[in-house]
């Protein structure tokens, strides 16, 4: 049974017998000085207890030292009269002897505080005079606007989650622009996208976007995506100032990123350790390329682009057919469109780009509009909310033409309002492409 802790008496006087406090030089009742040590009394000896069984009560009680005469105690020794011992039990050195190697006893006393000098904002090198690079600006929080982000991402006054840079990404060149977001139900974004303009041998302008949605079942796909994209838009402006017709290069584009992705799944040699039985990274790709007379799409998977023309009256067009089982049961025969892409099959892409595709077959053609427009390369993160060419061309500003950068935030933010559940990726070209600074964002 447990008890309740007692305290301590305290100790007394032995003048008056009032309670003292351990520690007292005198006693607050009296006056009596409490330092002084008092004679042993003969009648209470104090002894000590060695802890052996030779008496038959069990303790060992050695008789009394003899009192010294005049009845007062030996002298007291203090501490500092003693030789001491290091922890091996051996004599330390004495004054001037030298110490033991290692070991220092002539260290100065510390001070109970070290004051730190602060660090000089305007010091630019090291102690090796080489140069130091500047402290790059505390980064603000996008939530609250006052308190820094630390090193792990999060705000240190609101503690909010900051962006990171791929969650939304925006980007122009020339008389081409693409916006990629996140969305509002995915945590992080898998799309990618590459846009960029050049000339052909004979002086034409060309502008061309490719965009790539990551296959979320699988491993890495942002990585995917990302190979994929960057790698066949540098085909496309590597490829068209040489003279290659643009629906080659957009095979040859193609089958470049296919190569990419695949790499991807043989190195690192540790990079599926932690997810075995995932798949190998994938992803699905759609370009287009713009002339002055000549637009070309390629593309594998279920990304798309839209045709829609200036003209309000001309009927606008999807140019592109997906590899899914959706667009399989309808091309059968098996369905119609509206019944195959309510079923929750219909986003089960039949071609992809990866090391576990059953077989690369890039998809290209080429249209020569007769009046000018514009092309939306897409992610199904947009056209899931405005699935038919006439849906598409109601959302596309009138002005996409020239202002392509905008227009592209545009359709993005109608993904975002209609409930943003995928990654979205628009690309705006217009057609025929214009010379080079007769577009503004």
């Amino acid at each position: 049974m447990s008890q309740m802790p007692q305290q301590a008496a305290l100790p007394k006087c032995p003048s008056c017998a009032e309670p003292v406090e351990t520690g007292d030089l005198f006693c607050g009742a009296c006056g009596h000085d409490l330092s002084v040590v008092p004679a042993a009394p003969q009648d209470h000896p104090t002894l000590t207890m060695t802890g052996s069984a030779a008496s038959g009560d069990g303790v060992d009680w050695p008789a009394p030292e003899p009192a010294a005469s005049g009845g007062t105690l030996p002298p007291a020794h203090l501490a500092t009269d003693l030789a001491g011992t290091d922890s091996g039990g051996k004599p330390l050195p004495a004054d001037g002897e030298p110490a033991a190697p290692g070991v220092r006893f002539d260290r100065p006393a510390e001070p109970d505080e070290y004051p730190l000098q602060a660090p000089d904002p305007r010091a630019s090198a090291d102690v090796a005079g080489a140069a130091v690079p500047a402290a790059e600006p505390a980064q603000v929080c996008v939530a609250c606007r006052a308190g820094r982000v630390d090193s792990d991402g999060y705000c240190e006054n609101c503690g909010h989650a900051q962006p990171r840079e791929r969650d939304h990404m925006e980007r122009e060149s020339g008389p081409v622009a693409a916006v990629s977001d996140r969305g509002l139900r995915h945590h992080r974004n898998e799309d990618s996208f590459a846009v960029g303009h050049t000339t052909l041998p004979d002086g034409t302008p060309a502008a061309l976007a490719v965009v790539c949605d990551g296959v979320s079942s699988a491993t890495r796909p942002d990585d995917a995506s990302m190979a994929a994209s960057r790698v066949a838009g540098d085909i496309l402006l590597a490829a068209l100032p040489r003279g290659t017709h643009p629906q080659a290069a957009m095979h040859e584009a193609i089958v470049a990123a296919a190569q990419a992705v695949n790499a991807l799944a043989e190195e690192p040699a540790t990079a599926r350790e932690h997810s075995p039985h995932q798949n190998a990274p994938a992803c699905t790709i759609v370009g287009a390329v713009v002339t002055s007379g000549l637009l070309v799409v390629g593309w594998v998977g279920d990304s798309r682009v839209y045709w829609v023309p200036r003209d309000a009256g001309a009927p606008p067009a999807r140019l592109t057919e997906d590899d899914s089982w959706a667009a399989q049961m309808v091309a059968a025969g098996l369905m119609s469109e509206a019944e195959a892409y309510a079923d929750e099959r219909a986003h089960a892409i039949t071609g992809w780009l990866g090391a576990d595709a059953y077989e690369l077959e890039p998809h290209t053609a080429s249209f020569k509009p007769d009046r000018p427009g514009v092309l939306v390369v897409c992610t199904d993160g947009l056209w899931n909310y405005a699935e038919t060419a006439e849906e598409m061309s109601e959302i596309v500003p009138p002005d996409a033409a020239v202002r392509p950068l905008h227009s592209a935030r545009v359709l993005v933010g109608h993904a975002l309002d209609g409930g943003g559940h995928d990654n979205v990726t628009v690309a705006v070209l217009p057609f025929p492409a214009p010379p080079q600074g007769a577009v503004s964002a």
